[in-house]
């Protein structure tokens, strides 16, 4: 059965560690030590986490692994599952790009590594009548899921583009407050806020539930449209150690993306299984066929757009420039494509294939 860990009191102990971006693995490559007795694995109960919501329900991962126990734990923002990482409190977790590339930069690699993309678009501002243009955000209050999370850099990046200044501490042209989702909507709805820059399907429950509208569809900041939203990175000593395991979590991840691809009429009702068992209310059927409508689900992360959210991270104030090389290792994934044949993945010069 999985089961969900209580992580207060180890995360308390060592924020300060992960925060730091130290790493777990620190030190020598240790010796492959076979499959793991056990795994633990973070997501978030978001559509744009739907490869993991959809491995869990119809089974694969716990298929997939066999012998080795499958614990799991649920977060609202990527941070916070950094932190955990760094604990050691879990050894793999979905996650948005923004925090992986920060914990690999500040732990000079030793931290994690990007072992598969996840999916690819499902993210937008929101905002309240009155507000049609970026001139109109002056002075407006903002939310985001954590500070230094996926979205919260996408704004913060957005919002210089646009000539406004942000602090990390809540002041500037705009004031930007983050939020868990779940409060933000209040706060929306409320009118204590005016917008929020937010994953799927926050993002369409905001418009479809709370009235608000898109500004930004983040599609429209990036060539084709495709950037990343959530990829599958692995503890890099749990790695080292346990690939096996990490190969039969692949195989699983590769098997719901499939699924999820070759079954759309019925990938809502089975995500919005997950959202229920994790939230306690299932996500109305236009807020969940909005958002995805906005997704893609594939294990190709789009390894050329990382340096871009690298220089996004700068900008916003929330990360530093730092060496990206190592930051993905597909070699595992790319056998496991191979036996499948289907393309392998390209890191784009910055890891392993």
């Amino acid at each position: 059965m999985i089961r969900t860990l209580s992580l207060a009191a180890s995360l308390t102990i060592v924020s300060a560690l992960a925060l730091s971006g130290c790493a777990a693995a620190a030190g020598g490559t240790p010796t492959d030590k076979g499959a793991a007795d056990e795994i633990t694995l973070g997501y978030f109960a978001n559509v744009t986490h739907a490869p993991a919501l959809v491995g869990l329900e119809k089974g694969f991962i716990e298929d997939s692994l066999g012998d080795t126990k499958l614990t799991t734990e649920t977060f609202d923002a990527g941070p916070a599952a950094i932190e955990a990482l760094s604990a050691g409190a879990i050894d793999a977790t979905f996650i948005g790009p923004s925090p992986a590339i920060n914990t690999f930069i500040k732990s000079r690699g030793q931290s994690a590594v990007i072992v598969a993309g996840a999916t690819t678009g499902g993210a937008s501002l929101v905002v309240r009548d009155g507000i049609d243009s970026a001139a109109d955000l002056t002075g407006a209050t903002l939310a985001t899921p954590q500070l230094g999370n996926t979205q919260d850099v996408a704004l913060r990046a957005w919002l210089a583009d646009e000539g406004f200044k942000t602090s990390i501490v809540g002041d500037g042209d705009v004031v930007i407050t983050p939020t868990e989702n779940a409060d933000a909507f209040t706060l929306f709805k409320s009118g204590d806020i005016d917008g929020a820059w937010l994953p799927e399907p926050w993002a369409s429950r905001f418009v479809v539930e709370g009235g608000a509208h898109v500004l930004v569809d983040e599609a429209s900041l990036w060539p084709d449209g495709v950037f990343p939203t959530t990829v599958l990175l692995v503890n890099k000593q749990f790695l080292a150690e346990h690939p096996d395991t990490v190969t039969a979590l692949l195989e699983a991840h590769v098997g719901s993306i499939t699924w999820l691809n070759e079954h759309p009429a019925d990938a809502a009702s089975v995500i919005n299984a997950v959202i229920e068992a994790e939230t306690g209310k299932p996500v109305p059927a236009e807020v969940i066929d909005s958002a995805l409508a906005k997704v893609t689900f594939a294990v190709d992360p789009a390894a050329d757009t990382f340096p871009t959210l690298v220089d996004h991270a700068v900008t916003a104030g929330t990360g530093n420039k730092g060496e990206l090389d190592g930051l993905f290792d597909f070699s595992l994934l790319n056998k496991v494509l191979a036996d499948l044949d289907i393309e392998p993945v390209s890191s784009d010069g910055l890891g392993k294939e």
